[in-house]
């Protein structure tokens, strides 16, 4: 976990004792690695930054203190921090208190990191749909073994309003990468308490997000996702994970055949999110 901004200060001088410029060079060590000396060194303070316990806020040290503490060039020393800053690990920071500082990763471009590579690799959207299957239903499973009554009621909330926001679309658009029908998806596994689960599922929604047909009645869809992610809903609420699993399979299944059939939009329709089964 994350060290808080309290503790930051703490965190910025104990890792200097480990090797500030009152302690003395640490060594970069090579050991025959055959990258850059940058790269290297860019992965050293990034290990120690997690040994640490990710102080945000810590500043570790102005460049000359580092360029000391680390033996290197100055080139060396940025070649590093330009790595160690679109890992989105630390940055430096000019000015007064400026230096090194640990900051918080942006999650969205990490996301959109992954979502760019699997474009790049050539993985087609009936490869992500197969994978979305195996992590919802088993989040589905996760979700109704674990839910509790904070849960509940977030469930209901976001079922409560689901309809209007998927209309509400139309009227201002959406943000890249976001369909409000995903909200459901993004609870359940957030309420699954595994943060793997929510941040994969994040990833894949992000990346079925721009291959989504559009649909010819948005009205009829906000109803057929309605009822699907109720049904799931109703079968979490009450903790039966077998029915969960099954519906949100149903759910799935239904949206992949209305993405991958051959009929043009209008002719597909047909239950585009499936009914609840039992």
């Amino acid at each position: 976990m994350p060290a808080t901004a309290g503790s930051s200060q703490g965190a910025s001088r104990a890792l200097l004792a480990r090797g500030g410029s009152g302690a003395g060079r640490v060594q970069v060590r090579r050991d025959g690695d055959s990258r850059k000396l940058g790269e290297i060194l860019a992965e050293q303070i990034e290990n120690e930054i997690i040994s640490s316990g990710w102080p945000v806020g810590a500043v570790l040290g102005s460049e000359a203190e580092l360029i000391e503490r680390y033996g290197v060039s100055r080139a060396v020393f940025r070649e590093a921090m330009k790595i160690v800053n679109h890992h989105r690990v630390a940055e430096m920071r000019r000015g007064p208190g400026g230096g090194l500082v640990v900051i918080e990763p942006d999650l969205n471009a990490v996301i959109r990191a992954v979502a760019l590579h699997l474009e790049f690799a050539r993985i087609g959207p009936g490869q992500v749909h197969e994978t979305r299957q195996a992590l919802e239903v088993e989040c589905a499973r996760v979700a109704a073994e674990r839910i509790d009554p904070s849960g509940v009621e977030r469930l209901q909330r976001l079922l409560a309003i689901e309809e209007e926001s998927i209309l509400a679309t139309r009227r201002r658009g959406r943000e890249r990468g976001h369909l409000a029908s995903q909200d459901f998806h993004l609870l359940l596994a957030e309420l699954t308490g595994n943060p793997a689960m929510h941040l994969f599922v994040r990833t894949i929604c992000l990346v079925l997000a721009d291959q989504t047909t559009p649909v010819p009645s948005l009205e009829q869809a906000a109803r057929d996702v309605h009822l699907a992610h109720a049904g799931i809903a109703e079968a979490v609420i009450a903790g039966d994970a077998d029915r969960a699993q099954r519906r949100m399979l149903r759910h799935l299944q239904a949206v992949a055949e209305y993405e991958f059939s051959p009929q043009p939009p209008h002719q597909r329709w047909g239950g585009i999110t499936g009914r609840p089964v039992h």
